[in-house]
């Protein structure tokens, strides 16, 4: 039997789409033809995703997605896995393809962008300040050395957390993100608070891990990289990473606290337990022992992964 090879990409592109709805039809057909699943997020200011599946499928979705879009081009970034790391496919309609909270001038969304292979020399020299744009939960696993953690919950309160950082005007910022489109708005929202020397990490960590796996160059990421799907992280090779999920609060879990007495599968952590309630814990113990149990007797269910074969 000939190995399945499942990939996964991960795109955005920020462009006015007028019509929602019918962009959302279009993608729900042709979406229920084939093996596809992950997210993706339509907004009136464009597209976010992350998609999984063999890659002829995937090529043809991105080729009907650009031609609906008429755009050319769409900066795709690719890992491997050896399986579906989604239940499945969703196509949702949202505000933002991601959430800031404030409203930013298009005109500012294109930034000044630093090649991977230039990163190693920003975050080396000490007159630029590296600012992380994700949350603390994510920068908990992993981040570049030196970089400066604003100590964010959601990236909706960066403006807020910006604020206290000691930032001059004039001082040269670099800022990175997971793939890039968080930083589109940080660098944006920063323009247009009056700060002139904003850089970012083209293509976000993942685009400088993919570079750096491909070349002779030292890293200088430190851990691993916290990823929004079934994988949780990805270490410095983009291989799935030693971290699991807290289903209770979606937070990464170390070994260390998968031993803790407050971890229990699917149900919560030492990061949620006395914040969810004894019903949202019962909820969750009932369908674990569901997925458990369609395990156990090797039937499909919504969470099962599919895997190469």
């Amino acid at each position: 039997m000939k190995q399945k090879s499942f990939e996964i990409y991960t795109f955005y592109r920020f462009i006015e789409i007028r019509d929602i709805n019918s962009f959302k039809s279009f993608l729900d057909y042709h979406l229920g033809k084939i093996i596809i699943r992950g997210t993706i997020l339509l907004a009136n200011e464009g597209i976010n995703a992350t998609i999984s599946g063999e890659k002829e499928d995937l090529d043809n979705i991105i080729k009907l997605i650009k031609k609906y879009l008429k755009i050319k081009k769409l900066n795709i970034k690719v890992t491997k896995n050896s399986f579906l790391p989604f239940n499945r496919i969703k196509v949702r309609k949202k505000k933002e393809i991601v959430s800031f909270g404030k409203k930013i001038d298009n005109s500012l969304l294109s930034g000044n962008y630093i090649k991977p292979e230039n990163w190693n020399k920003v975050l080396k020299d000490k007159n630029v300040k590296v600012i992380d744009t994700r949350n603390k939960y994510e920068i908990n696993i992993g981040s570049f050395e030196g970089s400066i953690n604003p100590q964010i919950n959601t990236f909706r309160s960066f403006p807020d957390k910006i604020e206290g950082l000691g930032i001059k005007k004039k001082d040269q910022v670099a800022i990175y993100c997971t793939g890039g489109i968080r930083c589109e708005k940080a660098s944006a929202y920063l323009k247009k608070r009056g700060y002139k020397k904003i850089f970012q990490l083209e293509g976000g960590i993942l685009n400088y891990l993919n570079f750096i796996k491909s070349k002779e160059q030292i890293s200088m990421w430190n851990g691993e990289c916290f990823v929004f799907d079934e994988r949780v992280s990805v270490d410095k090779t983009l291989s799935m990473g030693s971290y699991k999920q807290c289903h209770g609060c979606r937070q990464p879990l170390s070994k260390t606290d998968l031993k803790s007495k407050f971890y229990m599968k699917g149900v919560s952590c030492s990061h949620c337990y006395d914040k969810r309630t004894e019903k949202q814990k019962k909820r969750s113990i009932t369908r674990q022992k569901q997925i458990n149990y369609a395990d156990n007797l090797n039937k499909s269910h919504p969470f099962k992964k599919i895997s190469k074969s």
